[in-house]
């Protein structure tokens, strides 16, 4: 209730009472209490007076506000009770769960992302099978300058022409790398940009604050590296009914970024 409804809500009440014959007639003054000689008791109550009369007249109202009255009466206005309407606005509850993933799981399962990289490792082996022949043919030249005399004509026009070879050779091998591991990383980058999006929707559907990584995989004792890992990693123990690796696989293999809200989390 803002301060102009309390206003008129006062303002009602006292047109009713004005038309009201009562056997009473209460007479409210506030602010400073002065001397008076009312005709009945009279009562002090903090800086306003009741005076009650005897008779049978119409409700009196004579208000004097100012002073420490004008501050009550605000804060008096101010501590009503407040509907104003939120829930147009009104967002989900507050998120105060947890859950764990496991991220190298998810990249195992994701039927979209071992597409792409099956489609990879072909252009890969594509790749390396034409440098692999255009190898072989380098060590042909190169087996070739050994049946000629060093300083020779023939020696130094072939000798010319493996270097140039090696040299293309090389160039075309680390230029054919480089794009295969930036294609790789744009792939990772996407993928892991849908899995962030499928996992922070998934969150807010059912409440989750927190999303932690872990690893799933069993260590295997006889590994020292994996046995020094596991001692390394943040998350020491986990309820199993927090993981929600599953939901969000299936998610994602089904190629939904929005699924239906309320679906309960599934255990792996």
């Amino acid at each position: 209730m803002t301060l102009a409804d309390a206003g008129a809500l006062f303002l009602s009440i006292e047109l009713v009472l004005s038309h009201i014959a009562m056997p009473d007639s209460i007479l409210l003054t506030f602010g400073d209490i002065r001397s008076r000689e009312p005709t009945g008791k009279a009562s002090g109550y903090g800086g306003f007076l009741v005076t009650i009369t005897q008779g049978v007249h119409l409700v009196k109202r004579h208000l004097v506000i100012h002073g420490s009255l004008a501050c009550l009466f605000v804060g008096m206005v101010l501590s009503l009770p407040v509907h104003t309407v939120h829930a147009q606005g009104a967002s989900r509850p507050p998120a105060t769960h947890q859950a764990v993933i496991d991220i190298g799981y998810i990249f195992k399962n994701h039927a979209r992302f071992k597409t792409l990289m099956d489609k990879m490792r072909d252009e890969v082996m594509a790749a390396e099978n034409g440098l692999k022949a255009e190898r072989d043919r380098i060590n042909g030249l190169v087996e070739q300058l050994k049946g000629f005399n060093p300083g020779t004509p023939e020696f130094k026009k072939l000798e010319a022409e493996v270097a140039k070879a090696q040299g293309e050779f090389n160039v075309t091998a680390q230029l054919q790398k480089k794009d295969f591991m930036d294609r790789e990383a744009a792939v990772y980058q996407e993928v892991f940009g849908e899995i962030q999006q499928v996992v922070t929707k998934f969150a807010q559907e059912h409440g989750i604050a927190v999303v932690h990584r872990f690893d799933g995989n069993p260590v295997n004792g006889a590994d020292r590296n994996q046995v020094l890992q596991s001692i390394t990693k943040s998350l020491v123990y986990y309820d199993t009914t927090i993981d929600i690796t599953p939901d969000i696989v299936t998610r994602l293999n089904a190629g939904s970024v929005a699924s239906a809200a309320g679906q309960a989390p599934v255990n792996r």
